[in-house]
């Protein structure tokens, strides 16, 4: 067998970085050298070659450029690629695919900034640095920033204070602290506030070291919530609750105050630890009570407005700040069921004062001992005194059973003849014990005036009077005419035999 040529294994030409390789003692070049080695999923850079309007092309030293395709430019939506990539420009891009069915390589250059940015971002979230990005969109309920990742900022986090319109950070740059991070839903929670607030931390101090109760400072309104306002006291705020908000009653604090006034307070109480100030504007103002106190005298007459109508009486203000209160009682003369019978809130009144309590800061007013009162007034008075005598002569006690009395029973002392017949009866009770029984109309009689004794209002008075008419009765002849027509011919009792011929 004929020897074989032993075939020279290829080297590499010093100082050609591997560009060059000897072969047989020819120099070639080393083609594999330039190809960039990489697996789909890697990060590679190269240099952005030619930009059309749904696509990037960018040489990354393969053996073909890579393709971006317009929705894997940016995370932000609509994007026109001349705004995200320049020619020349060198980027970093993502292999999505190392050959597709149309033997492309294609790329990624927002997932490949996505990886990066997610990087800085957890290591940010770590040791709380805070990050940089460029608001893009304002969606309902706050902001998305782009850090590489879409970041979520909360609109109560944008700023220290409510943020009314937020198209204004619209493009602009803003640093956050990461509040909250979720790799595997790409969720990044942002808040600007924080970043705020420990740049002002050091001004925070120094404010609340100045301030202490009792002085007056200058603030602008930053705020308006139910309960109260906030203050600015130039980067600190502090709260003016409602009631301390005016002397005189506020349903909301909208009604005095709006957004950005600049009002003097007065600082009632310092909460250190917390950071927190009590304020109060009504005590930078004059105080009605104190006038009240310098005007008024027990006694005076005055106008004022119905403010409320409670089931208990009415408040009546008689000057900005200072309300007093007109107890049902003392509304009008007669009985009054509802206040609103005479006043409603609103109207005009005048009104005397009874009372001033200044320590409880209470004032007890009368409407019914006003001398000259207004005429409205006077005439609800008036109609609803006229509507309870009308209703007082209108009420019955109750049926009262037919008892067939005369007049002459209720008469009372006044019957006359009574007391010769009281001096006579002692006469005449031996003959009544042999006598018979009493006519059915005088046991009638006698039975009805017990009935009417009992049910009588005053039992002494009731009593001596059935006594007088009972023998007034028992003795007149004409009672016992008037009974016999009703009773029918009954015989005469031997009283009335003797009786009758001494009366002729």
């Amino acid at each position: 067998m004929p020897d074989t040529e032993t075939a020279t294994p290829p080297r590499t030409v010093e100082g050609s970085d591997g560009l060059l390789l000897e072969i047989d003692g020819q120099i070639v070049p080393n083609y594999d050298a330039t190809l960039v080695p990489f697996e789909e999923g890697d990060v590679v850079s190269g240099k952005v070659v030619r930009i059309d309007q749904d696509e990037v092309l960018v040489d990354i030293g393969y053996k073909s450029e890579g393709v971006i395709p317009m929705n894997e430019l940016s995370i932000r939506k609509s994007v026109d690629p001349h705004d995200e990539v320049e020619l020349g420009e060198e980027v970093d891009a993502l292999v999505l695919t190392k050959e597709d069915q149309d033997g492309r390589l294609v790329l990624s250059k927002k997932r490949a900034r996505f990886e990066k940015a997610w990087r800085k971002i957890e290591a940010a979230a770590e040791s709380g640095e805070p990050v940089e990005g460029t608001v893009i969109e304002v969606v309902k309920g706050g902001l998305i920033i782009d850090l590489g990742v879409r970041g979520f900022l909360p609109a109560s986090l944008v700023d220290i204070r409510r943020v009314q319109n937020l198209d204004e950070f619209l493009g602009t740059k803003i640093e956050c602290k990461v509040i909250e991070l979720n790799r595997s839903r790409n969720n990044v929670v942002l808040s600007r506030r924080a970043v705020l607030e420990e740049e002002r931390k050091e001004v925070r101090q120094q404010i609340l070291d100045r301030l202490q109760p009792g002085m007056v400072v200058e603030g602008a309104i930053s705020n308006i919530v139910d309960f109260g306002a906030f203050v600015d006291l130039d980067g600190i705020d502090g709260l003016i609750h409602i009631s301390e908000l005016s002397w005189s009653h506020v349903n909301h604090p909208s009604e005095i105050l709006s957004i950005g006034d600049v009002v003097p307070v007065k600082v009632l109480d310092i909460d250190r630890e917390r950071q927190r100030i009590s304020l109060g504007l009504k005590q930078t103002q004059e105080d009605p009570w104190q006038r009240v106190i310098d005007t008024y005298r027990i006694g005076d007459e005055l106008e004022g407005k119905v403010t409320k109508v409670v089931t208990f009486g009415a408040f009546v203000e008689i000057m900005d700040g200072v309300e007093g209160l007109v107890h049902i009682s003392e509304l009008a003369h007669h009985h009054v069921e509802n206040p609103r019978e005479i006043v409603e809130p609103g109207q005009d009144v005048r009104v005397k004062i009874l009372e001033i309590d200044s320590e409880r800061r209470r004032l007890s007013l009368s409407v019914k001992r006003v001398e000259e009162q207004l005429p409205h007034i006077r005439s609800a008075a008036e109609a609803g005194a006229a509507a309870a005598a009308e209703a007082g002569n209108g009420q019955e006690i109750g049926d009262v059973p037919d008892l067939g009395l005369s007049e002459d029973v209720f008469a009372g002392p006044s019957i006359s003849g009574a007391d010769a017949l009281r001096a006579a009866l002692p006469e005449q009770e031996a003959p009544a014990e042999a006598a018979a029984p009493p006519a059915p109309d005088e046991a009638a009689g006698e039975q009805a005036l017990e009935s009417a004794a009992e049910t009588a209002p005053s039992e002494e008075a009731r009593a001596a009077a059935a006594d007088e008419a009972a023998a007034e009765e028992a003795a007149s002849p004409a009672a016992e005419e008037a009974a016999a027509p009703e009773q029918g011919p009954e015989p005469a009792s031997p009283d009335q035999d003797e009786e009758q011929p001494a009366e002729e």
